[in-house]
């Protein structure tokens, strides 16, 4: 509706600039003159409604916004021409005010299909960023500060044609007579009543450009903040569109390149975290009685219970993805400590005197102080934080008679609570120098002994509601001797 809202517009401002210009036109019928402009400008909307999906909606979305700009001032142009042709031959008008009316036809003109194109791009823009489409833009490209300098010349240069042509026509038609003071009083008024009206148009013209403008930068900004705002917040899996072949496309496709940048540089040392993480865990293991496998069933033990708790109300705001993604990654550590441990005490299959247990003890110690010396070189880190939680206090129990601080109830980090029973279990179903492999049905019910006491209950009805996925995580990642069902 938009378009033809402006053909109608367009043809209702040109009757009366015509009358202002041009006497014989001022002269003839209303509904002779009105008639015509009316068939001429809904003539013109016909044929826009039928070259349009050819000649510009079909076409890639970067060329649309020009292409819709020379469609809709081709057609001005011929409507001008009509209009001025028709004033002339039809009407009788001379040539000089044929021409008058054919630039105001073009002022006007102008102004809605610089506005159209505007929307064209906005709406073309809108559609590319939903699709994930970008324009790259190559080579040169058009500034801004060009288009907005052709816009402005354009407008000057129309806004002093068309004055041009009212105090023409006012000078040529009262000039003949003599030039006392009525003269100059009559003609100034007919000078300011026809001017006020040419600049009330061309302002209001010209705001209605300047504010289709302000929205397609305002369009542009918005992209780039939320995206700069976005990769603050971590997520540098997004883009800005690059949809204008101007400043604004050059800065989007430059800010993409270094998003890609620091995504690849994160992914690197994500991986390098993550390998150092496991060779560190592997390490500790090696020295143990467990095997590596220990470590991928626990972290993934950790993360199912991790997800099934972040469903309730009161876990939701502190497990969120990020906090469980980085549980799972801290929890393969939960022994690093064990490389503190004298081999004499770590590997003796019997069980250990309250003297050598005393030593094994401090494992949980030394896990935390070396995760605690990291974190004072790489400065503060949640994922530091987190394994030095999980390293110091998976041994605690629920009751306050575990180890290192006697730590009892929710003063117990969630973090400690979640490894306990992934560590316990996993011990359970696992074979040792001391001790077969148990079913999973065993381990399940030495675990619910120690409900209340060694395991926070909720945690517990947790594993309860997840068992299959503990078996199927057993399975896949079993060693020779994997737990049995029964």
């Amino acid at each position: 509706m938009r378009p033809l809202i402006y053909f109608l517009l367009s043809g209702l401002v040109v009757g009366i600039y015509g009358g202002r210009v041009c006497p014989v036109i001022q002269a003839a019928s209303v509904v002779q003159w009105g008639s015509f402009l009316l068939l001429c400008f809904l003539a013109t909307w016909g044929a826009r409604a039928l070259l349009l999906p050819r000649l510009v909606t079909g076409a890639s979305g970067d060329v649309q916004p020009r292409r819709e700009f020379s469609l809709d001032f081709g057609l001005y142009v011929l409507a001008a021409t009509a209009t001025a042709a028709y004033a002339v031959l039809g009407l009788g008008s001379p040539v000089p005010n044929g021409i008058k009316v054919l630039v105001g036809v073009l002022a006007v003109g102008f102004f809605f299909s610089i506005e159209l194109a505007l929307k064209r791009e906005r709406q073309v823009v809108m559609e590319a960023r939903e699709s994930g489409l970008d324009w790259l833009v190559a080579g040169r490209y058009f500034p801004v500060t060009r288009k907005f300098a052709f816009v402005a010349g354009a407008c000057v240069l129309f806004t002093a044609l068309v004055i041009a042509g009212v105090v023409v026509k006012l000078i040529h038609e009262h000039f003949p007579e003599a030039q006392g003071p009525e003269f100059w009083a009559r003609a100034m008024y007919w000078v300011a009543l026809d001017i006020g009206f040419v600049v009330l148009c061309l302002t209001a013209l010209t705001m209605l450009v300047i504010s289709s403008f302000a929205q397609n930068l305002r369009l542009f900004f918005s992209f780039q903040t939320e995206s700069l705002e976005a990769v603050a917040n971590g997520d540098l899996k997004v883009r800005v569109p690059v949809v204008s072949n101007d400043e604004f496309g050059f800065i989007a496709g430059r800010t993409n390149l270094m998003i890609q940048s620091l995504e690849q540089r994160t992914l690197d040392l994500e991986r390098t975290q993550d390998a150092t993480i496991v060779t560190l865990a592997s390490l500790a293991e090696t020295r143990d009685n467990e095997t590596g496998a220990h470590i991928l069933r626990t972290q993934r033990y950790v993360r199912v219970l991790a997800a099934h708790l972040s469903a309730k109300p009161e876990h939701a705001a502190l497990l969120t993805p990020e906090t469980i993604e980085l549980l799972y990654k801290s929890a393969p550590l939960h022994d690093v400590g064990k490389v503190g441990v004298p081999d004499a005490i770590l590997l003796k299959p019997g069980r250990h005197t309250p003297e050598e247990f005393e030593i094994m003890k401090m494992h949980a110690v030394y896990g935390r102080d070396s995760l605690k010396s990291a974190e004072s070189m790489l400065g503060s880190n949640s994922f530091l934080r987190l394994a030095q939680e999980i390293a110091y206090t998976h041994h605690e129990k629920w009751d306050g008679s575990g180890y290192p601080q006697g730590l009892s109830g929710r003063d117990i980090p969630l973090s400690g609570r979640l490894m306990a029973l992934a560590d316990v279990y996993d011990a359970l179903i696992s074979k040792r120098v001391y001790k077969p492999a148990f079913p999973h049905e065993k381990a399940k019910g030495i675990i619910l002994e120690g409900r209340g006491t060694h395991f926070d209950p909720e945690i517990l009805d947790t594993f309860l509601a997840v068992e299959d996925e503990f078996l199927h995580i057993a399975w896949e990642y079993g060693d020779a001797a994997q737990p049995e069902a029964e």
